[in-house]
């Protein structure tokens, strides 16, 4: 009897004994044989295997010297990894209001004013106060209207159903007209002395600061206080190479967040507060490679992949002095004057990140 089958009949012999196993189990078969359990021991038992040398003696190998590994011989990249980073100035400004959307809002304005309860001054002003004299003399002016940038307009009246706004009137054409409104009604007309104001002297009330800057008059694209209502990106021009957004090699140590942000350091210096997005890149731009032509197996320049990660700008400017990369200009820019400066293939592959405005 073998030992496989002594230790499956005791086994099975253990089951059958066993008041935690059902009787339907202890019923079953014995355990199969394992008969390879007494090859695998005679095996264990023999000697070494010997090799046959030239004179056909036996020789024992020598086990304590590790095997040669050969590996396969892998071709040449041909291509070297970058990283580089999108820097952009995010909007400082809501964009300019189309015509309809002016015309729309003027309509919102006027049917609140229709829906809502009647202004009562005497909650607001003092009988025959200066304010209150100040208050009769801008109704009037507005004929009417407690509203100051509805126009002429009396939701109560016979003709307050009319609300909607016509084709072409200059009430709701701009922006800037309601603006003005609003701020030469916030004129004083009254003095402290309750005595009216002639119009010519009246104090003007603060305009608030144009949206067109001086940059923008001098089309000066190394400022950042242009295009205010619109994302700039960071360009810089590289020689040959032409505009392109700061990149470089990647190092052995360096993941692409961390090359990204020393690439920024060495080219536009280290007088700006920026905040790299993330460490997951948003755009890459891909290069072929150029073969020889007499040989196309062989490269004769090596393609490149640039991963671009998203940056922020929250203060101070770019500044080329003494960068390491051969850098001699830099440009703020907007989406759609990068299509023009930068290379049709190099836009193409990174456009699909930037905002619209």
């Amino acid at each position: 009897m073998t030992a496989s089958s002594r230790g499956g009949r005791a086994v099975s012999a253990l089951l059958k004994g066993s008041p935690s196993i059902c009787s339907q189990c202890a019923r079953l078969p014995p355990l199969q044989q394992r008969l390879y359990s007494a090859a695998t021991a005679a095996a264990s038992d023999a000697s070494p295997i010997q090799a046959p040398i030239s004179g056909g003696d036996l020789q024992t190998p020598d086990l304590t010297t590790p095997p040669v590994m050969h590996y396969p011989q892998h071709a040449p990249s041909q291509y070297s990894i970058k990283s580089g980073l999108i820097l952009t100035r995010p909007p400082l400004l809501t964009r300019t209001l189309h015509p309809f959307e002016t015309a729309f809002f003027l309509y919102q304005k006027r049917l609140e004013e229709r829906l809502s309860a009647p202004f009562r001054k005497g909650f607001y002003f003092r009988h025959d106060t200066p304010a209150e004299l100040d208050w009769r003399i801008k109704v009037r002016e507005r004929h009417g209207v407690a509203g100051r940038d509805i126009g002429r307009y009396n939701p109560r009246g016979r003709m307050g159903w009319n609300d909607e706004v016509l084709v072409g009137s200059p009430l709701g054409a701009s922006e800037e007209a309601v603006k003005e409104r609003i701020l030469t009604d916030a004129e004083m007309r009254v003095s402290e002395d309750g005595e009216e104001i002639p119009k010519e002297d009246r104090i003007k009330v603060e305009r608030p600061a144009p949206r067109r800057t001086e940059s923008d008059e001098k089309n000066d694209v190394r400022k950042l206080d242009r295009a205010l209502d619109r994302t700039l990106y960071l360009v810089v021009r590289k020689g040959e190479a032409g505009w392109q957004f700061p990149s470089g090699d990647v190092l052995t140590s360096e993941n692409l967040h961390e090359t990204a942000a020393r690439i920024l350091a060495e080219s536009a210096g280290v007088n700006m507060n920026t905040w790299i997005v993330g460490r997951v890149p948003v755009a890459h731009v891909v290069t072929k490679p150029v073969f020889k032509q007499d040989n196309p197996a062989q490269i004769e320049k090596k393609g490149e992949k640039v991963f671009f990660l998203k940056g922020r700008i929250m203060a101070g400017q770019a500044d080329l002095t003494d960068n390491k990369h051969g850098l001699t200009d830099f440009k703020w820019l907007t989406r759609e004057e990068l299509q023009d400066v930068l290379p049709r293939g190099y836009y193409s592959q990174a456009r699909l990140m930037m905002a619209e405005r």
